[in-house]
């Protein structure tokens, strides 16, 4: 029952801006893709407030 509940608030859980540059990093596939991926985050491509 614990484990069921634990699965589903995990589920639920919104991921941070963190967690979603380094999944944006990870789907690179060369050094080339890598390099521009990291200078989207530097310009602030998930910190942009609207």
């Amino acid at each position: 029952m614990l484990k069921q509940f634990k699965n589903f608030t995990r589920a639920l859980r919104i991921p941070t801006a963190e967690d979603r540059e380094l999944s944006y990093l990870n789907g690179a596939v060369d050094r080339i893709d890598l390099e521009y991926r990291q200078r989207q985050i530097d310009r602030g491509l998930f910190r942009k407030t609207y």
